[in-house]
C-alpha cells in the first residue's frame, strides 16, 4: 500500500500572461520535487505559456485552462495570476476536478466568492494555500515563540504602515495590506471590529470615488486610509497608507509591548528589529534599534532570502498538509480573512462608523450596483 509520504503528485500551473501573469513566482512552486510532476501549464497567450513551459518542464501547453483540466486531472493547480478577476473561476474550476489548489493573493476579489471556494473545497476535502509567504518565514515564527515567551511583555498595540508608493491609499490596502492584516491575525488572533476615515483629496469618500485599480484587483477607493482595529485581550491595531507621506513608516509592522517594542520591515524575506530601553534624556530617546537576539535566519544567503524559497515553504506545508489531512499554516479561510480585514476598511470608511467582523455583507463594498 502506498504510504501517504510516498505519494506522488500530478501539478498544473494556470497563468494569463496578459492578465497578471504569474504572480510572485507561483508557477515555480513544483520546481526540484521529485514526488511532483508538472504535466501542464494554461495562458492563452502563445508566448506566454511557452515561455512558462520552459522554465517549469511542463509537458504539455494549453490555451484553454477549462480543456486543461478536463484532460490532464492534475492533483494540485496553481492559480498564479496577480490579478483577481478570473481566480474565482479558476478555483472553482480547479476544484471541481478534484484539485488541491495554491493561489496568489487576494484570494478572490468578493467574499461571497471566497466563501463558495472554500465551501467546495471544504464539501471536497481539498486544501488551499495562498500566497503570504511572511506568515511562514523562519524569523517571524521563531518571534511569534519569543513573543508567548514575554518578549516585549504583554503585546498592547499594533501599528501597521502599508508601502505608501504609487498604489499609496485604497490600492496598498488590497494589494499589500493583505500581506499586514494576515501577520495581525498571526500575532494577535481574530479582530472583533474595524473602524476607519477613508479620504479621497481631504474629504472623506462617497461610493462614488470608487475606481479601479491600477492592478486589476477590483474597486478601490481614497488616497489616505487611518484604520483601526480591535482585536481580544484589549489589543488596538491600526494601519496608515497616506498618498502624501510616504516617510510615516516603512511597509511593515510595529509591535508595542509592556516591556519593549518588536519592529518588523515587510517583505518576501522580512527583517526584525527590537527596542526595549524607553529612557529620555536630554538628547531625546536613548533607545535604539537591534536585530533580535537569536534570528536563525541572521546569516541567510541571497537564495535564502528569495521569493522562490519563500514559496517553497509554504508549498513544503500546503503538500504536507494534504498528505496529513490539516488545514495549511497559510490556509484559504486565512487568506479571506486577510480580505475581509481590507474590504471592512472600505465599508467602515463609507460608514463613517464601526462595522463588526465577520462582515455580513459578503459582496465588496465599493460595487456601485450593491
Amino acid at each position: 500500500m502506498l504510504r501517504a509520504e510516498d505519494r506522488r503528485f500530478r501539478a498544473a500551473i494556470i497563468g494569463d500572461t496578459s492578465r497578471g501573469g504569474y504572480g510572485h513566482g507561483l508557477d515555480m512552486i513544483f520546481a526540484q520535487r521529485a514526488n511532483v510532476e508538472v504535466v501542464a501549464v494554461a495562458d492563452p497567450s502563445a508566448e506566454g505559456r511557452q515561455r512558462a513551459a520552459g522554465r517549469t518542464g511542463a509537458q504539455r501547453q494549453y490555451a484553454d485552462y477549462h480543456e486543461m483540466l478536463a484532460k490532464e486531472q492534475p492533483d494540485l493547480v496553481s492559480v498564479a495570476p496577480r490579478w483577481t478577476d478570473q481566480h474565482h473561476a479558476m478555483a472553482m474550476a480547479a476544484l471541481r476536478h478534484g484539485a488541491h489548489l495554491f493561489m496568489e493573493k487576494p484570494i478572490t476579489r468578493t467574499l461571497a466568492q471566497a466563501d463558495e471556494v472554500l465551501a467546495l473545497a471544504s464539501q471536497a476535502n481539498l486544501k488551499i494555500a495562498v500566497a503570504h509567504q511572511m506568515r511562514l518565514a523562519p524569523n517571524l515564527m521563531f518571534l511569534q515563540q519569543r513573543l508567548a515567551a514575554g518578549l516585549i511583555g504583554d503585546v498592547l498595540e499594533i501599528r501597521a504602515h502599508g508601502k505608501q508608493d504609487h498604489r499609496a491609499g485604497g490600492e496598498d490596502v488590497i494589494v499589500l495590506g493583505v500581506h499586514l492584516f494576515d501577520l495581525m491575525r498571526f500575532f494577535a488572533g481574530e479582530p472583533q471590529w474595524c473602524s476607519a476615515r477613508v479620504l479621497h483629496e481631504g474629504r472623506d469618500i462617497t461610493l462614488q470615488d470608487a475606481r479601479p485599480a491600477t492592478e486589476d484587483i477590483g474597486p478601490v477607493a481614497g488616497d489616505t486610509i487611518l484604520a483601526q482595529f480591535a482585536f481580544d485581550h484589549g489589543v488596538n491595531a491600526s494601519f496608515t497608507s497616506r498618498r502624501h507621506n510616504r516617510t510615516a513608516g516603512p511597509w511593515g509592522l510595529e509591535l508595542i509591548g509592556s516591556r519593549g517594542a518588536v519592529r518588523i520591515l515587510a517583505d518576501i524575506f522580512p527583517r526584525i528589529y527590537k527596542r526595549n530601553d524607553w529612557n529620555w534624556s536630554d538628547t531625546g530617546l536613548a533607545a535604539r534599534w537591534q536585530p533580535i537576539d537569536g534570528d536563525p535566519t541572521a546569516n541567510w544567503t541571497r537564495d535564502e532570502q528569495s521569493v522562490q524559497r519563500a514559496n517553497q515553504r509554504l508549498a513544503d506545508d500546503w503538500l504536507a498538509a494534504i498528505r496529513s489531512n490539516r488545514e495549511p499554516a497559510c490556509s484559504g479561510a486565512d487568506g479571506m480573512r486577510a480580505l475581509e480585514m481590507a474590504h471592512a476598511v472600505f465599508a467602515a470608511g463609507l460608514s463613517g462608523s464601526r462595522v463588526k467582523l465577520p462582515l455580513v455583507n459578503r459582496e465588496h463594498p465599493l460595487a456601485k450596483n450593491g
